[in-house]
């Protein structure tokens, strides 16, 4: 009953803004077929700048999907190899965790983007700019994790080896980088919604880089909408309908943060409503027309090559894994 509740004052609550865009995706959905399943399977790992695809369940249903799941899955390549065996159907990533898994095989294919500058780089007082990593230590919960990979992104571009000039720590699953680096055991942290926030409000540590500002970072985007290349393929009116509704999700999180940031606490996504106040605010939910969703997989592509990362050609990693027909479509589509 509260879930219900819930649902009904977020849609009696989207602004008139909000409300003109639901209502040109309905007039859309009247001239298309119904998609080829009513059930659709998201990936759920915590992080509150994923924050479209939290939001987005109406919007889904709005689409024709009855069935709505997330699926709780640990992050980065975990979650990636669970699309790619047909368990989850969609889900908002990071762009370096996605080439990475294309060019070990894995049947995904990237469809849009969402959205700009998930991470902000942490630093003690030894660490004052990005070269300033070399020879220093750096938390990670695992090789080949989202901040792992845009972190070694990052020590490439400024001439940094990331397999031979950063101590990595890898840390258990029950304890993570941010309180080791809260304990001042490791000299950098790369964290994402909340921690940054979190860091920042208990005055530890520094902002050595946030990609919502600095660039090159910030010129690309951070996370993709990345599903099963089965599912892409079997279903291609579907993930036109689960892109359009991501997308739209994105666009109400930028109009409407306070209340998407209600939503998330009500429907347990995250138990603080503030951080998730600021993280949707200070991040850009509205820039998927702008920015350039193969441009981004080129770079990091780049910047994983570069690293020895990878062995696939960026040209490669977009042939195999992008398929930007939906994006093209809904930018036509769904005119600001």
């Amino acid at each position: 009953m509260r879930g219900t509740q819930n649902r009904r004052r977020f849609l009696a609550g989207v602004s008139a803004a909000g409300a003109v865009g639901l209502l040109g995706a309905r007039t859309s959905l009247a001239a298309e077929p119904p998609p080829e399943t009513t059930t659709i399977r998201i990936g759920k790992i915590g992080g509150i700048c994923l924050a479209p695809q939290y939001v987005s369940e109406e919007l889904l249903r709005a689409e024709g999907f009855t069935y709505v799941q997330y699926v709780e899955s640990e992050a980065g390549p975990a979650l990636l190899e669970r699309i790619g065996h047909g368990e989850v159907d969609f889900t908002s990533m990071f762009a370096a965790p996605i080439v990475a898994a294309i060019d070990a095989g894995q049947p995904i294919t990237a469809v849009a983007g969402i959205h700009v500058g998930c991470f902000e780089l942490f630093g003690n007082d030894r660490i004052r700019r990005l070269t300033d990593l070399k020879g220093k230590s750096a938390g990670v919960q695992g090789f080949g994790s989202s901040p792992h990979l845009f972190l070694s992104s990052m020590a490439t571009s400024v001439g940094i080896d990331p397999l031979n000039d950063i101590q990595w720590v890898v840390t258990s699953p029950s304890v993570k980088p941010m309180e080791l680096f809260a304990a001042g055991e490791i000299d950098a942290f790369l964290g994402f919604a909340p921690e940054p926030q979190e860091l920042r409000a208990r005055g530890i540590g520094h902002v050595v880089v946030n990609s919502a500002i600095d660039r090159p970072w910030s010129q690309y985007f951070c996370c993709l909408l990345a599903g099963s290349r089965e599912f892409v393929r079997e279903h291609p009116i579907a993930t036109k309908r689960v892109t359009r509704a991501i997308l739209k999700a994105a666009e109400l999180c930028a109009a409407e943060p306070a209340r998407m940031a209600q939503r998330l606490v009500e429907e347990g996504f995250t138990p603080s409503y503030d951080y998730a106040l600021q993280t949707l605010t200070e991040l850009p939910y509205a820039v998927w027309r702008d920015y350039d969703a193969e441009d981004t997989l080129r770079f990091y592509a780049l910047r994983l090559h570069e690293a020895g990362m990878i062995t696939s050609t960026p040209s490669r990693i977009i042939a195999e894994g992008t398929d930007w027909r939906f994006l093209d479509e809904l930018k036509r589509e769904l005119k600001a």
